[in-house]
């Protein structure tokens, strides 16, 4: 089946929004009088969302009561700077720009809450481009289910064997398969170090946003 949409998992495969992340737990350290921490250090478990990055840099006990303030303390910080230095992955416009060249459909689909991602996108111009914005609040089931990726076939009108999903993450690789998409993975995201996205049963992976570019070709000289 031809190849009519390309769907992208948003942090850590079309954007790199992890300084964003970075510099609020580094304004929430100096806040309290403690030292910065390494930045890889925060890149290695933004995938765990704002729970494990917290945890992580505050070595705080998720069921403690100081937990939660420090959860609730970093969402309102990053609701106030989730776009200022987040920004697509090099090489990434050339992509988007190859995929509406080819007059293909391109979209969104996060386990990132929509009042966090509708910045974003709006913020770096893309909103306008993107045919779709998924997230957790329009569905009852995030990734890894498969629900979010057939909402968004369903609003295209595609059939998911028309779709391209890309992600860096074994949950973005399982909720295409489960969906019936083809599935692309990538090791240049928010990969923890004991993870191997060779190793999730996605049909491609790539090293670099611009691989995509011959991922692209394949598919749609194949058709």
């Amino acid at each position: 089946m031809r190849l009519r949409a390309v769907l992208f998992d948003m942090d850590g495969t079309l954007l790199d929004t992890a300084p964003d992340f970075v510099a609020v737990i580094q304004a929430m350290r100096e806040a309290r009088g403690l030292p910065r921490v390494p930045e890889q250090q925060v890149r290695d478990v933004v995938s765990g969302g704002a729970r494990a990055m917290v945890v992580n840099s505050f070595e705080v006990d998720p069921l403690s009561d100081e937990f939660e303030a420090l959860r609730l303390e970093f969402l309102d910080r990053y609701q106030d700077h989730c776009a200022v230095e987040s920004r697509l992955y090099d090489g990434m416009e050339r992509v988007l720009a190859e995929i509406e060249r080819a007059r293909l459909i391109w979209g969104v689909v996060t386990n990132k809450p929509v009042r966090f991602a509708e910045p974003i996108m709006q913020g770096l111009g893309l909103a306008q481009r993107s045919a779709l914005l998924v997230c957790p609040d329009h569905v009852t089931r995030s990734k890894p289910d498969p629900e979010p990726m057939i909402l968004a076939c369903r609003q295209l009108a595609l059939d998911p064997a028309s779709v391209l999903f890309v992600g860096d993450d074994l949950r973005d690789i399982e909720s295409g398969r489960a969906a019936g998409t083809r599935t692309a993975a990538v090791r240049y995201g928010y990969i923890h170090p004991q993870d191997n996205p060779n190793s999730w049963g996605a049909d491609v992976v790539i090293d670099q946003p611009l691989d995509l570019l011959d991922v692209l070709d394949r598919a749609l000289c194949s058709c």
